[in-house]
């Protein structure tokens, strides 16, 4: 078993082409023990957004803080706040946004855990 406060897990900057204002952070993950799945928490400055990209494994978001947009292979923005649930499937092209001027755009993201 392991329990973690948020503000106790090291922040990294996404570092992927076409990320802005975009941080990562792995509270539990393969390093935990988890067999199957790794939680990831992002946190988009006002402004920023992650990578417009793709990749073969579907992930889970939940919004836990603010406000945004998911943007579809289309290009077309999805709003989302606290509370909301995304799914996004294996190869669909996406990007999260933080439409806020002011405020951060905070989410959970589950992957399988060889792709955290």
């Amino acid at each position: 078993m392991k329990i973690i406060s948020l503000d106790q897990v090291d922040k990294m900057q996404v570092q992927m082409k076409g990320a802005s204002g975009a941080w990562k952070q792995l509270p539990l993950g393969s390093m935990d023990g988890a067999p199957l799945y790794s939680l990831r928490v992002f946190t988009i400055e006002p402004g920023g957004n992650t990578p417009y990209h793709s990749h073969p494994y579907e992930h889970m978001n939940y919004v836990i803080e603010g406000q945004g947009v998911l943007v579809d292979p289309e290009g077309e923005e999805h709003p989302m706040k606290t509370g909301d649930f995304a799914l996004v499937s294996p190869d669909e092209k996406h990007q999260y946004r933080n439409t806020s001027p002011d405020s951060l755009f905070r989410i959970i993201c589950g992957v399988p855990k060889e792709f955290e």
